[in-house]
């Protein structure tokens, strides 16, 4: 597990969206809200709050599980940008654009 740097958890506990589990609008949660590095990029976890999603004990002790909705979400909280730096082996622009769009 790769440390998230001081200043970036700083700003995710400060940040509202990272007070419960980005899941629990379809499913029910259990237990203490954690930070799921979602993106793997050239062998290590992205610190990069796009990436980083908060999700409950019972999520991400069973992450393998929502693999494909926590990767839908982490997209659709980037911009074309943030994820043109990521997008070597997959383009993520390009899955962005194929998957539907949640609701925040």
């Amino acid at each position: 597990m790769r440390p998230i740097p001081q200043q970036l958890k700083d700003e995710m506990s400060a940040d509202p969206y990272y007070k419960k589990c980005c899941l629990s609008p379809s499913l029910v949660c259990e237990g203490k809200i954690q930070f799921h590095h979602n993106l793997i990029f050239a062998g290590r976890q992205v610190n990069e709050k796009f990436c980083i999603l908060p999700i409950c004990e019972f999520h991400h002790h069973n992450v393998e599980k929502f693999k494909e909705l926590l990767t839908t979400i982490m997209l659709n909280r980037a911009t074309d940008e943030e994820l043109k730096r990521f997008s070597k082996a997959v383009d993520y622009v390009k899955l962005k654009n194929e998957r539907k769009k949640l609701p925040n």
